[in-house]
């Protein structure tokens, strides 16, 4: 450390040696766990999705990626990229601010509106990405509510924790989908109290999908506010790809509803969907949306697009839940540990975070197959898992090889056989 006496009137320093050794501890403890994530150099191919490029020691290499969140394989669809150039032709590049100085613009006014009509709301708040609108609405609500009481699902996304413990209000969780642990919750907390119940419809590490439609009956018994969480499900369920709740037919008894415009949208951008006066109270307090740059008009043109094509199209959303169930029967078929589930996620369950990284590295550098690791946080220790999410574009002829090159990692799997096996990679 530096000397710690005030020389010449200048402020004492630590030594930045010091620092950067916290630094390399904290990633060596990574390291040693087995869950630093390594980000594979990956480009996806205009037209020829799921496919793509890997660049590794300077050489390309191909991959079918089995990972991605663009669910529907939007971020390829023509009418997007078509809207996307045109936008840029006509708009330019940034949108030139926040929302309230000059970044709104005719774009972001007709996306809040295509939004607030899929969703069946009076209005629609655009944010720069879902985690910004869970984070910004979910602490900004407790401030709207002096004194509210957010009772939160035990499995509810991290963006949610993160809003709600901004919110510095009191919070309650919840046992997972358990409508009798939250009733006895609710009931706990005393008459007159503002509530939120904050769930999500699609859980993305385990794919379970929550009872909406019991929940808001308990929301209205006990007169709290209901704060659904559709980011796994928006543009891929439901006739016109509302969501779950549009699927159940129980849009309208959720209060407000949060979505991406990055995963079954494929482009970027996250968003609520409420009354006008919610909306429009978030809109004027949380720091979240007032001090951010808003979206950039192409971003916004091609997300207009992908929601007003897949209003009409159930073709993606047929295909998309046809290719998953596929997989999850091949899989299972093949003795591999599949999470069961009624959604669209594939969870391949290895438990392990070294083995995980392993089967994961095997899978991209043997196989050419991309699939990432699901370590902690994102999941608790000792759940980790390979998170396939199969998409309308994927073939008969790549669910083969994927099926097959997870069968072969099994069999030389420590936990297939009790007993370690070298894998390829290693």
């Amino acid at each position: 450390m530096a000397d710690s006496k005030n020389q010449g009137g200048l402020r004492a320093v630590a030594d930045p040696s010091t620092y950067e050794a916290a630094f390399h501890r904290q990633i060596a403890a990574l390291h040693a766990e087995g869950r630093y994530r390594v980000f594979a150099d990956i480009k996806r191919e205009r037209g020829n999705f799921p496919q793509a490029s890997r660049r590794r020691d300077g050489a390309l290499t191909d991959v079918t990626v089995w990972c991605s969140n663009d669910y529907l394989g939007m971020g390829q669809n023509a009418k997007v990229l078509a809207a996307m150039h045109q936008a840029i032709d006509e708009a330019g590049a940034g949108s030139g601010g926040t929302r309230n100085i000059s970044g709104t613009t005719r774009y972001h006014v007709e996306l809040e509106a295509e939004i607030a009509d899929l969703h069946g709301k009076e209005s629609a708040l655009v944010f720069t990405s879902a985690f910004v609108a869970n984070d910004a609405t979910l602490s900004t609500l407790q401030q709207l509510l002096p004194g509210a009481v957010v009772l939160s699902d035990e499995k509810n996304h991290a963006s949610m924790i993160a809003g709600i413990r901004h919110g510095r209000g009191p919070k309650v969780i919840f046992k997972h989908n358990d409508l009798a642990d939250l009733e006895v919750k609710l009931r706990a907390v005393p008459a007159g109290t503002p509530k939120i119940i904050a769930f999500e419809s699609v859980y993305s590490m385990d794919g379970y999908v929550s009872p909406i439609g019991a929940i808001c009956e308990l929301a209205r018994k006990y007169d709290a506010l209901t704060y659904l969480d559709e980011v796994h499900a928006v543009g891929m369920y439901g006739p016109r790809g509302g969501g779950i709740a549009e699927r159940d037919g129980v849009m309208d008894q959720v209060d407000i509803i949060n979505g991406t415009l990055a995963k079954g949208f494929g482009v970027m951008g996250g968003y609520i969907a409420a009354s006008r006066n919610c909306c429009d109270a978030i809109r004027s307090y949380a720091p979240g949306f007032i001090f951010t740059t808003s979206l950039a008009p192409a971003v916004v043109a091609g997300a207009v697009a992908s929601i007003r094509h897949l209003k009409e199209s159930a073709l993606e959303r047929t295909r998309h839940q046809e290719r998953a169930a596929t997989v999850k029967r091949r899989l299972a078929a093949a003795g591999i540990p599949v999470l069961a589930n009624p959604s669209h996620i594939v969870p391949v369950m290895v438990n392990n975070p070294v083995h995980c990284k392993a089967v994961s590295d095997t899978l991209l550098d043997s196989y050419g197959i991309y699939v990432q690791p699901i370590n902690y946080p994102t999941v608790p220790r000792g759940t980790e898992r390979l998170r396939i999410t199969p998409t309308p574009l994927h073939t008969d002829g790549q669910i083969d090889k994927l099926v097959e090159a997870l069968g072969a990692l099994w069999m030389a799997c420590p936990m297939a056989n009790g007993h370690t096996v070298r894998l390829a990679a290693e």
